[in-house]
């Protein structure tokens, strides 16, 4: 072998799960903004990636890869179950009634109540973009959709939260 010329190795699947398991849940739940979907989203696309993992461990970045599995398997349950309404308790109050030393969490807490509280669309975009740092255009792809589209969805789900949030403070005055 010529002193230039460099072999790379496969990533090998069960190592790069491993260290990229955490990141990939945390992802999931921020998207689904519920634990146990975000293990399935997860599970689903480890399944497949783990099926495809030749094409998928070429690819440039294989952890956008499989995070869009992910997008993609969130997407797959959407379709199949559509969103159920279930009560959820008053985020902000909840999160003042929380002792001291808690409020932290309790405020994070409170604010991912309120993102549960939007369409499914609308949160998945909103994370992406700000939680993902992700532009209009990789939204839009990921989300299936026109970048005019995403921008909408986001919109959207920006004036959602502020109209209630702007509703709770005047309950609360």
């Amino acid at each position: 072998m010529a002193a230039a010329e460099v072999r790379v190795e496969p990533l090998d699947f069960e190592a790069w799960v491993t260290e990229k398991a955490d990141a990939l849940l945390r992802f999931a739940y921020v998207l689904t903004g519920d634990r146990s979907l975000a293990e399935d989203a997860v599970q689903d696309a480890l399944t497949t990636a783990c099926a495809r993992w030749g094409r998928v461990s070429r690819a440039d970045d294989p952890e956008a890869y499989v995070k869009r599995m992910v997008v993609n398997a969130h997407i797959s349950w959407w379709r199949k179950f559509r969103r159920r309404e279930a009560p959820v308790d008053d985020p902000v109050r909840t999160a003042r009634a929380v002792p001291d030393g808690t409020a932290d969490r309790a405020e994070a807490d409170a604010i991912w109540d309120l993102c549960a509280t939007l369409p499914d669309k609308q949160r998945a975009a909103v994370v992406l973009r700000f939680y993902e740092e992700l532009s209009y255009a990789e939204i839009a792809q990921l989300l299936h959709c026109a970048e005019a589209t995403a921008r909408s969805h986001v919109h959207r789900a920006l004036a959602s939260l502020k109209t209630t949030l702007s509703r709770e403070g005047a309950e609360d005055a």
